[in-house]
């Protein structure tokens, strides 16, 4: 039996709380024990996130796109055990296991090619009546939280984690309630994959629980709630709206749609940016 963990600024931890709930599998049948985060382990997540954002947006393009890309190579050597994951919990195939696990290497290899190009699509000089260049460039939001969909458990966090991090952002993701423990294998991967500590930080609970504490959060600086149903939204955005969070609302798509290509893009990567406009004189 396997004991699964937190993943918290580069580390496997249990929650402070000593809390776990039971996850079935796709027949109803007991499958794992996983750790019950709480609004503590919320703070410390959001804590590493925000010490890991500096220098992690400060790194290169470059060598933000060779980690992503590192990420895929570490997946493929997970394969077995991620395959084992999604078979349990999704109650697909072994054909449906594998062809989520290439469509989510695919798409890190994906995202690993805009770490250096995105910027210059985003950026513009803009026109000015006057001795001045005036040009505006793409910045990382910061800390970003995640609240992620069961649908297609592998390909969907990475369709969401991705494209946050390649722009400099870090995150706090909340695991779907149900199929957990694929995010939490995920995070094995992440742990040898070169990724700083507290770029992303996974955590497992009842999203009742933790959300509001996400959304109220000062140092989050954006939300993704894409695993929320739309009903229960509009709560989250009064509260995220005190400290004036940037939201995205990735669409929900059917386990098809997150493995097709209309899960990747630029306006995946867009959202999670600042956009800063420069005025200089002109030289003489």
């Amino acid at each position: 039996m396997k004991t699964y963990k937190l993943w918290v600024n580069g580390a496997f931890i249990r929650s402070e709380s000593g809390r776990a709930y039971t996850v079935q599998d796709s027949r109803g049948a007991f499958w794992a024990n996983v750790p019950q985060a709480s609004r503590k382990d919320l703070r410390d997540a959001v804590q590493a996130a925000r010490k890991a954002q500096p220098s992690w947006s400060k790194r290169t393009a470059y060598n933000r796109g060779q980690i992503l890309y590192r990420v895929a190579e570490m997946l493929e050597t997970r394969r077995e055990a991620i395959r084992a994951e999604l078979q349990a919990t999704t109650g697909g195939s072994k054909r449906d296991a594998d062809a989520e696990i290439d469509a989510s290497i695919d798409r890190w290899v994906y995202y690993a090619g805009w770490s250096d190009k995105y910027a210059a699509l985003l950026s513009s000089v803009n026109p000015v009546a006057m001795p001045m260049h005036n040009f505006t460039t793409p910045e990382p939001t910061g800390v970003v939280g995640i609240a992620c969909p069961a649908v297609a458990p592998l390909a969907s966090l990475t369709s969401l984690l991705a494209p946050v991090i390649v722009s400099g952002n870090t995150t706090v993701t909340l695991l779907p309630e149900s199929v957990p423990t694929v995010g939490l294998a995920f995070a094995e991967v992440l742990a040898t994959s070169d990724l700083p500590a507290g770029v992303v930080n996974f955590l497992s609970g009842r999203f009742k629980e933790l959300l509001p504490h996400l959304a109220q959060h000062v140092e989050v600086d954006a939300l993704n709630l894409c695993g929320v149903p739309e009903a229960e939204r509009g709560a989250l955005e009064q509260a995220a709206a005190e400290t004036i969070k940037r939201f995205s609302h990735s669409p929900l798509l059917s386990r098809t749609e997150w493995l097709s290509n209309r899960a990747q893009g630029l306006d995946w990567i867009e959202p999670f940016l600042e956009f800063k406009t420069v005025w200089h004189p002109l030289g003489w």
